[in-house]
């Protein structure tokens, strides 16, 4: 396989100076046009400039070019292998056109990866760019793209995992809830651009089914207790992260042999429910230029 050229484009009826204001925003903490939560979203090492580097998800790359509401380029890193650009070119006073170029030459597995499992990612992803320009610019967008079996599958496959980490500093309620526990875990999973900041809207993670003992901030404490068990759970969301958090305390013999069983598949199950509702609620979000609206 040789060099792949893929292009995409939009007419927008809006002037090029609105639709080059919204470019302008891209990767700020209220970018209106990348398709995040639903995809990772795209972060630099600092403000949109030329030199800045950064991606999305696994894709690596850094600014090479950027005339301010008309043009960034987007040179790919590790591995160096073609870029990709967004311009916006004049149609007249209130018409302008968007368009997506991508270039590069697939390596090793990529040549593979390409055809079955990039492209039809990365189409779906230009095509919700180019709707999200045009809502943020003219409020609807009356034929949206929509996701493929195919790519439906690689969006699920390709969610992050959680990561198991220590108790952030910022879960006191955890810390005072058992006394003694013989057991302890987190998994955190981040914080997306448009993924809901109050800890009740993820009490999904554990089926809604427990009482809420208490909040304070943003941290919520459900008691999860069952026969023998004293066992508590806490959903906290800070600026970074959203946290699962447990502590449990065998208090009986039957307690001890009941979590002498669970402690197994506890984990597994953790990650599994705070993976599912943090990819459930990134696909409820509200668009990015709803979440974000500008005065153009």
């Amino acid at each position: 396989m040789g060099v792949v050229r893929n292009e995409h484009e939009r007419v927008v009826k809006a002037s090029a100076d609105a639709v080059g204001a919204l470019l302008d925003r891209l990767s700020a903490p209220d970018d209106p046009v990348f398709p995040t939560p639903a995809w990772p979203a795209m972060t630099f090492d600092g403000p949109l400039a030329v030199g800045a580097r950064g991606g999305h998800g696994p894709v690596r790359y850094r600014v090479t070019a950027y005339e301010p509401g008309r043009r960034v380029r987007f040179d790919f890193t590790d591995p160096a292998n073609g870029f990709h650009e967004i311009r916006v070119e004049p149609l007249g006073e209130l018409r302008c056109r968007v368009r997506h170029v991508l270039e590069m030459e697939p390596r090793g597995l990529e040549r593979v990866l390409w055809p079955t499992a990039i492209r039809p990612v990365h189409e779906t992803m230009v095509e919700e760019v180019l709707d999200n320009f045009e809502r943020a610019a003219t409020g609807e967008c009356p034929c949206p793209v929509a996701w493929t079996p195919r790519v439906r599958l690689l969006n699920r496959l390709g969610w992050p995992r959680p990561e198991a980490a220590d108790w952030p500093a910022e879960a006191r309620l955890i810390r005072h809830a058992v006394d003694g526990p013989g057991y302890r875990d987190a998994y955190r999973m981040p914080l997306l651009p448009g993924l809901p900041r109050d800890p009740e809207a993820w009490t999904g993670v554990l089926r809604d089914a427990f009482p809420v003992l208490a909040r304070e901030g943003g941290e919520l404490l459900l008691d999860v207790d069952v026969a023998g068990l004293t066992a508590r759970a806490s959903l906290l969301v800070d600026e970074r992260h959203v946290w699962l958090c447990t502590a449990v305390r065998a208090d009986t013999a039957r307690g001890r042999l009941y979590w002498g069983l669970v402690r197994f598949f506890h984990p597994a199950m953790a990650r599994l429910m705070l993976q599912r509702t943090h990819r459930r609620l990134a696909l409820a979000a509200p668009r990015a230029p709803w979440r974000n609206r500008l005065t153009l």
